[in-house]
């Protein structure tokens, strides 16, 4: 007696269900979107997909948060599992030999922004490899790299010594923050947030104002970007940012609010001319996750 014919059923995808993880653990969109480095419009129509896959909702969603349904409770406990078995897997399999410490530096923002999620991606692929994280000014970056003190260091922001140096593997425009309904912007003189003297940001901000003769007074000056956010979000002053780093709580201010244009600035990955094998695989993860940056950005 012959089988009845039967279709093969969908496969689910890893980037998918980590994106869906990414969600019911933050049981929002947009910083589910951050985490996993993608736009919230593309964690949107990923999510469609998958309900649309699977014949179900996963979410329910109100003007603040998302929670999940209770077949949505039934695929995380399952995509957890599926995550981790790919993972072990793969570590077992792709260069299962490397091992060693790696010295990777980065500018605060990018630190705060992009390495959580890097890093625990990296380390679930290659967990014999161990990354320490030097947080710093470029300039300070570049001068470590000088001294041999790192293997590997991403540099952004006082980049106006070394124009040229390293490979740039993400390019980005910066814009002025302001506090979503807020109005700190339209103040005379205009309080503005900038890193301290050195970062081309600030530089750049500050000649725009100079040039289109906006008075301002520098109401916070600080080398770390959870302080600029701070001031941003309290509405106390605007801030130049990358536009990536505008959350729900801020609003992008330009020309219709008064504002000057301002540059796009590129993020650089300097490496050591003797490169191990293990801080290559680094490098190699760090170009892949801009890769997916600018994927989900065009």
């Amino acid at each position: 007696m012959s089988t009845p014919f039967r279709s093969p059923l969908p496969l689910l995808d890893n980037d998918v269900l980590r994106t869906f993880v990414a969600i019911a653990e933050t049981g929002n969109f947009s910083t589910a979107a951050e985490a996993v480095l993608r736009t919230p419009s593309a964690v949107s129509m990923q999510i469609k997909k998958l309900e649309e896959q699977l014949k179900v909702t996963l979410f329910l969603r109100d003007a603040r948060s998302v929670t999940l349904t209770q077949h949505g409770e039934m695929l995380l406990s399952y995509a957890r599992r599926m995550l981790a078995l790919s993972n072990e897997a793969v570590s077992r399999f792709v260069m299962p030999e490397l091992s060693g410490v790696v010295r990777l530096g980065a500018p605060d923002d990018i630190a705060e922004r992009l390495l959580p999620k890097l890093l625990k991606d990296f380390g679930e692929s290659f967990p014999g490899i161990m990354v320490d994280v030097t947080v710093d000014q470029s300039l300070l970056l570049r001068k470590r790299m000088e001294e041999q003190r790192l293997d590997l260091t991403l540099i952004n922001c006082a980049t106006r010594p070394f124009p040229t140096a390293g490979e740039i593997i993400h390019t980005e425009k910066l814009v002025w923050a302001g506090a979503k309904c807020g109005n700190a912007y339209l103040r005379d003189p205009l309080p503005v947030s900038v890193w301290e003297d050195g970062c081309v940001w600030r530089q750049d901000a500050l000649a725009q104002l100079d040039k289109h003769k906006r008075a301002y007074r520098i109401a916070y000056a600080s080398a770390h970007t959870m302080a600029q956010r701070a001031a941003v979000v309290s509405d106390l002053a605007i801030a130049p940012l990358p536009r990536s780093y505008i959350t729900d709580d801020m609003q992008v201010l330009g020309p219709k609010e008064g504002l000057p244009e301002l540059i796009s600035f590129d993020i650089r990955l300097l490496t050591s001319p003797q490169l191990s094998t293990p801080a290559k695989a680094v490098a190699e993860g760090i170009r892949e996750a801009f890769d997916g940056i600018d994927a989900a950005a065009a």
